[in-house]
């Protein structure tokens, strides 16, 4: 497969009339004029793309770069149709030849995008890849059968055991990263703009990108280095119940507080956060009413229907009961907690700055709703935190610096979880504490605070928060509980998923029973729950889409990629050889 470039000798006038026969394309074909002139921009930073490719449409745009939809002719004269990504100017040189390097080496494979060309004039770069024609996740998620959803998410892991076999974690895995093609059943995971590499990554720009954030590196070795990968790319041939919190600066002065996470390190940043949380009574008045109205898990705008914002907030608002946190006091008359005389005000701008604070003084805040001036006086912890907020980890939330690829299987998970409730978003927070408090009411607060001592953090929370069991949760959200007293059921105690048995009433649907789970081969069994058993909302059986026969199979592996402990979580590698995929295995 080869391009044909535009000839050299065209003469301006022909050149000046194909832009124009462009423009008439892109006019009828109902182009926005925003996206217009951002064609002409493009056009105009880098000039050699006009000379291959005629760009159709913009299909997508994020903080870092822009994506446009491109058509080539090939020399046995047909059309074929490219992605174009442009990445801001302002983007670092090692950030764009680590993206290069890992769809260099890593892509092109096992689900992973690879690249077809690289261009780059002064500070502009476009990278062209592959188009793989697809649908927003929102847009099909309604529609989506549970078979095509096992598919996906078989084919996600796959793409993430292929990038970390390579050192490579992805840190923004979502649906909109993992592109597919329902009609060629096609995957692929795109936008390694991102991507930090673990200790031992094969990728070697990643180690580089890891010393230039610490502060190593020159601009003009990097600059190099991003011009020698571009040359070398060239030549390729083209081939639930919500949560309200409120996160509060160190800074800034905290009146009430419920949540407080800070670090048990020796001499750490400790920061305060406060969460308050909805009052629960029987843990189930509201799920049922959710699958009445399709809205989101934690009060946030849902994508899923045309409801507006307004009503579904007044909806909202009916069921659960807020309770207000009180306002934030100024930051002059805020009162500290000191180890040595008790609470003192702060010093306002006018008045004598305050004395160091003494080498070894130990701080009287820990584990309380305060901040006192000892904790003010240290550095801010930094840890990496880039992602895209609702499908970061627990350890990323918590500014844990030891960050491996798991961040990358929790996020698979989350996308799981949002497939089996039928409801995307499902986590989605102002900032990362409000994530924390969000990803407590599903997974408990207990067992969150447990996991958050295995990597130096200490939770405060007001409440204890049950953890959630995830077929009743996700089935409720779908819409196939029927309304009871007590339908959202908490885990039992000190049981493993795997042996546990719900408390559910008799009245009400019941997990698959044990005498009908698994077969011997491994795959799970087709047929229907007893309907004389189970009291699941009556449907077309031709409108199930197999969300009557959902194995335990597939809860217990959401369990297992929502594990709170990252290193106990389950890898990528692994998950491919949960039961629930044993029959594509063997096609495979």
């Amino acid at each position: 497969m080869e391009l044909v470039p535009v000839d050299e000798d065209v003469s301006a006038e022909e050149c000046l009339n194909n832009k124009r026969s462009e423009r008439a394309h892109r006019s009828r074909s109902r182009v926005s004029g925003d996206v217009e002139a951002d064609i002409e921009l493009l056009y105009k930073a880098v000039p050699q793309i006009g000379k291959v490719f005629r760009i159709i449409d913009k299909i997508g745009e994020g903080t870092f770069s822009s994506v446009f939809l491109g058509e080539a002719q090939m020399h046995d004269g047909s059309l074929q149709k490219f992605a174009l990504k442009h990445l801001i100017p302002t983007s670092h040189p090692v950030r764009i030849a680590a993206e290069l390097q890992c769809l260099t080496v890593a892509g092109g494979r096992e689900n992973v995008m690879g690249v077809t060309y690289c261009f780059r004039k002064e500070d502009h770069s476009v990278i062209v890849m592959p188009y793989l024609e697809h649908k927003a996740i929102v847009d099909i998620i309604s529609s989506l059968s549970f078979e095509e959803v096992r598919l996906y998410i078989y084919n996600l892991l796959k793409a993430l055991k292929h990038i970390h076999q390579f050192g490579i974690i992805h840190r923004d895995i979502k649906p909109n990263n993992f592109l597919y093609n329902r009609k060629t059943k096609e995957y692929a995971l795109v936008d390694f703009g991102l991507a930090q590499g673990t200790a031992d990554t094969q990728i070697d720009l990643l180690k580089v990108v890891k010393a230039s954030l610490r502060g190593g590196g020159s601009p003009a070795k990097t600059q190099r280095s991003t011009a020698a990968l571009s040359q070398k790319t060239k030549p390729f041939s083209p081939c639930t119940h919500p949560t309200t919190s409120t996160s509060v600066p160190t800074s800034h002065p905290v009146s009430s507080s419920t949540a407080t996470i800070v670090s048990r390190k020796v001499a750490p940043k400790r920061r305060t956060v406060t969460a308050v949380s909805t009052a629960r009574s029987k843990h189930s008045k509201d799920l049922p009413g959710l699958r009445k109205v399709q809205r989101p898990v934690f009060g946030e705008r849902n994508l899923n229907s045309c409801t507006s914002v307004a009503s579904t907030t007044k909806t909202l608002s009916a069921q659960t009961e807020f309770v207000k946190v009180a306002k934030a006091e100024d930051p002059a008359s805020r009162r500290y907690a000191s180890s040595g005389r008790g609470s003192a005000p702060l010093k306002g701008a006018n008045q004598r700055p305050q004395r160091a604070v003494p080498i070894g003084a130990t701080c009287s805040c820990y584990q309380t709703d305060r901040v006192c001036n000892i904790c003010l006086s240290r550095k801010q912890q930094v840890a990496p935190r880039a992602g895209t907020p609702g499908f970061r980890a627990p350890e990323v939330l918590t500014k844990c610096p030891n960050q491996g690829t798991a961040i990358d299987v929790w996020s698979a998970g989350v996308i799981l979880l949002s497939l089996l409730s039928g409801r995307y978003p499902f986590f989605k927070a102002s900032d990362d504490l409000i994530a924390l408090s969000q990803i407590m009411t599903i997974r408990g607060s207990r067992e969150t605070i447990q996991a958050a001592k295995l990597f130096g953090k200490s939770i405060v929370c007001s409440r204890e928060l049950p953890r959630q069991d995830l077929r009743v949760l996700c089935e409720t959200l779908r819409g196939r509980r029927l309304s009871s007293d007590d339908d959202v059921t908490p885990l039992p105690q000190n049981k493993s998923i795997a042996s546990r048995k719900p408390c559910i009433p008799d009245e009400t649907p019941t997990l698959r029973s044990s005498a009908d789970p698994v077969k011997p081969n491994g795959k799970y069994d087709n047929t229907p729950l007893n309907t004389a058993q189970s009291a699941t909302v009556s449907m077309d059986p031709e409108d199930e889409c197999g969300w009557d026969r959902v194995p335990d199979e597939a809860f217990e592996l959401l369990d297992r990629l929502l594990d709170l402990n990252p290193s106990t979580r389950i890898t990528a590698a692994d998950a491919l050889t949960h039961p629930l995929f044993t029959d594509l295995r063997q096609c495979s």
